[in-house]
Parts: structure tokens; C-alpha cells; sequence
């Protein structure tokens, strides 16, 4: 990472979600059930498309992928946010703020972008179904994720450098449960005018270049479902693009709630309430939806229980 110009400012304090102290153990025990299913769920993910060698195809290559990110994604967030429930003062270091921020960045422009890789793959195993093996092949499924990290490694990279290079000389205490740019830059005694055009063009870049590249795909998507003469094909061509099709509405239409609301409706309290959205639920609900609404993850499941049943059967019967 670069060089970051200590200042004043050597910690930060974070409020977290609630200063109510009945609350708060009620809630710990909350989002550390949620942390624990969600760390279950996408490694589990991972660990069943790996698996099986039926899952060894770009869709699922592209969603054992975003399984990592979103495991990824809660764990740079919720382990030092149940710190807010566990003590008086939940203080992370000025390193460590700019190391959360900048992972929390990466992963969710990574997640944005990986979304917009899975509708092309949609697009193509449905629109183009006899060449998609050839313009899906493993090189291009590698290209269409390792450029989404990099991106988004780069950008992140260049926004925190920027957040932590302006000078903290007043208050320490962050209203939030993790470092986030909006409300570092409320706490800093320097310009952010210029860091705030930064995170106007980069987001409006990434977010309306992502969402048109999922709104493209899925209105040629709907447009080949629609010309399809077998009520049977249409079925199953809708159902290989549902989950995605859900995942992408939840996560979207979050951070569109978040970012275009009037201003007159938008302060901290409320972004906190949107960020547990999408940086503790959505990474919850992904397993969920992909798992319960795909038939051969599914399945491939039952196979991984039953052969761990079965092995367990034996071992127990030797002893």
C-alpha cells in the first residue's frame, strides 16, 4: 500500500450501530449467528462446486468466485463491528482503519463487477448457446474475474490513499461500524472537495458501467426467452438466470436506495442501516438464493452429504 501521512489522529473510535447498552448483546449474538452462517454458506459454496466435477463450468466457476468475495466481503466488516457490542470503546488503529477501508472497496466493487460478468455469461449460454464454449472457454472465464480484482484492487488502492492522506486533527470518533469514506471525510480539517469528485466519478463510472452491462444482457436474454416456441425452453432458460437475476436486484437496488436518495432523506444513521444490507445481509442471502433455486448445486450437495454420511458409516463399522 502507499505511504500514508500519519497526523494528529492515531486512532479512531467506532460508534458502531447502537449506544443502548440492552441492545447490544442481543445484537452481537445476532450478527455472530449471521457471520457464522454466512461463513458457512459461501465456503460450502466453494467447497461444493470444487467438488463436483458436474459444477466444473463457467457459471459456476463465476459464482465459487463470488462466494470467496462476499466471504471475503462480511469478513473484513462484521468481526470488528461485533467489537461494538463487546466494549465500551471499539478503537481500530489509523493503519488499521485505512487497511478495512480499503478491503471493504475491494471486495464490493469486486461483487458489482462480478455481477456484471455473470449476466454476460448468461447472455451467452442463452443467446449464443452454440458457441458458448469457445467464447466461454477457461481463458476467458479467468479474464472476466481477474479484471474485476484488479480493477477494483486499483481503485480502492487510489481512494484510500487519498482518504488517509488529508489530516485528522479534530475528532477520532467515527459514526459507523467500520471505516468508510463518507464519514472519514466528516472528521477531516482539510479540502475533501477534490476526493469527493474522486468518489462521485469513479462510483458513477463503475456503477452505471456495470448496470448497463446487466440491463444489455438481460434484455437480449429476455428477448430470446420470448421468441423461444417451447414453453418447456423458456422455463428452463428463465431458471438458469433467476438466481442471478435476484441477486443482482437485492444487491443493486440497495446501493441505489443508498446513493440516490433525496439528500434531504440521507444521514449517517440511515447509510448504516443500508450498509448492514449489503455488507452483513447480502453476503447471507447469496448462498440462499443460489443454493435453494439451483437444482444442481442442490444436488451436488446431497452427494457431498451422503458421501460424508457414508464414509462416517464406515469408519464408525471398522472401529
Amino acid at each position: 500500500m502507499a505511504q500514508i501521512n500519519c497526523t494528529q489522529v492515531q486512532e479512531f473510535i467506532l460508534m458502531g450501530l447502537t449506544d443502548q447498552q440492552e441492545l447490544k448483546m442481543p445484537l452481537f449474538v445476532l450478527f455472530l449467528s449471521i457471520y457464522l452462517f454466512t461463513a458457512a454458506g459461501n465456503l460450502g459454496l466453494i467447497l461444493v462446486i470444487r467438488t463436483d466435477a458436474r459444477l466444473n463450468t463457467p457459471m459456476y466457476f463465476f459464482l465459487s468466485n463470488l462466494a470467496f468475495v462476499d466471504f471475503c466481503y462480511s469478513s473484513v466488516i462484521i468481526p470488528k463491528m461485533l467489537g461494538n457490542f463487546l466494549y465500551k470503546q471499539n478503537v481500530i488503529s489509523f493503519n488499521a482503519c485505512a487497511a478495512q477501508l480499503g478491503c471493504f472497496l475491494t471486495f464490493m466493487v469486486s461483487e458489482c463487477l462480478l455481477l456484471a460478468s455473470m449476466s454476460y455469461d448468461r447472455y451467452m449460454a442463452i443467446c449464443n448457446p452454440l458457441l458458448y464454449t469457445v467464447s466461454m472457454s477457461l481463458g476467458i472465464c479467468i479474464q472476466l474475474v481477474a479484471v474485476p480484482y484488479s480493477y477494483s484492487f486499483l481503485m480502492a488502492l487510489f481512494h484510500t490513499t487519498l482518504t488517509f492522506r488529508l489530516s485528522y486533527c479534530h475528532s477520532n470518533t467515527i459514526n459507523h461500524f467500520y471505516c468508510d469514506d463518507m464519514p472519514l471525510l466528516r472528521l477531516t480539517c482539510s479540502d475533501t472537495h477534490s476526493k469527493q469528485l474522486w468518489i462521485l466519478a469513479c462510483a458513477g463510472i463503475t456503477f452505471i458501467s456495470s448496470v448497463l452491462i446487466v440491463f444489455v444482457s438481460y434484455m437480449f436474454i429476455i428477448s430470446t426467452i420470448l421468441r423461444m416456441r417451447s414453453a418447456d425452453g423458456r422455463r428452463k432458460a428463465f431458471s438458469t438466470c433467476s438466481s442471478h437475476m435476484l441477486a443482482v436486484a437485492i444487491f443493486y437496488g440497495t446501493l441505489i436506495f443508498m446513493y440516490l436518495q433525496p439528500s434531504s432523506n440521507h444521514s449517517l444513521d440511515t447509510d448504516k442501516m443500508a450498509s448492514v444490507f449489503y455488507t452483513v445481509i447480502i453476503p447471507m442471502l447469496n448462498p440462499l438464493i443460489y443454493s435453494l433455486r439451483n437444482k444442481d448445486v442442490k444436488n451436488a450437495l446431497k452427494k457431498v452429504i451422503i458421501n460424508r454420511n457414508q464414509a462416517s458409516v464406515f469408519i464408525t463399522f471398522k472401529k
